[in-house]
């Protein structure tokens, strides 16, 4: 597990929600959400926000599946809680994920809107292996959300909400 000492001392790590495959040409940074990218993203915004998680800061990745994900989030947050995008969470690796979070010491909450396989690393490298194959057995699935708190014995995994 990582040694990030709070703030923050919540996490929130959302995988952006289903995409459209690639049309002939297109980039893959510039695939959008599908139908049901959008309806699930609208689904576990609503959720979160029905169980009062609301992030002080969100951060996305630039890509445009995960800025349409972020967008769900917009609509279901306080009109304080901020938002920035993030290059370097499309292509990243869970040291720049745990970087990112670790840097924010001065929000009491964070959210990562990004890509697996890296999210799931994230997760795992936070409350273990065994407790990510524990709690995800099929893995990371879009639009999932897991809520990671801080507890004396390290990061854990309070819930998980997927559409």
């Amino acid at each position: 597990m990582v040694s990030i000492s709070p703030p923050p001392s919540r996490i929130y790590l959302l995988r952006h929600a289903e995409a459209q495959q690639a049309t002939p040409g297109q980039k893959d940074f510039d695939r959008p959400l599908s139908d049901n990218g959008y309806a699930a993203a609208e689904i576990v915004a609503d959720e979160a926000a029905d169980k009062g998680y609301k992030p002080d800061l969100v951060i996305s990745s630039t890509a445009l599946r995960c800025r349409q994900t972020a967008a769900a989030m917009r609509r279901a947050v306080t009109p304080s809680t901020e938002f920035r995008f993030v290059d370097a969470l499309y292509n990243g690796t869970p040291d720049i994920y745990l970087s990112l979070i670790s840097a924010q010491t001065d929000q009491d909450s964070v959210m990562l809107v990004a890509h697996n396989p890296i999210i799931e690393l994230t997760l795992a490298a936070l409350i273990g292996r065994e407790a990510m194959a524990g709690a995800l057995p099929r893995g990371f699935p879009t639009a999932g959300l897991a809520v990671v708190d801080s507890a004396p014995s390290g990061w854990v995994l309070t819930d998980f909400i997927t559409e």
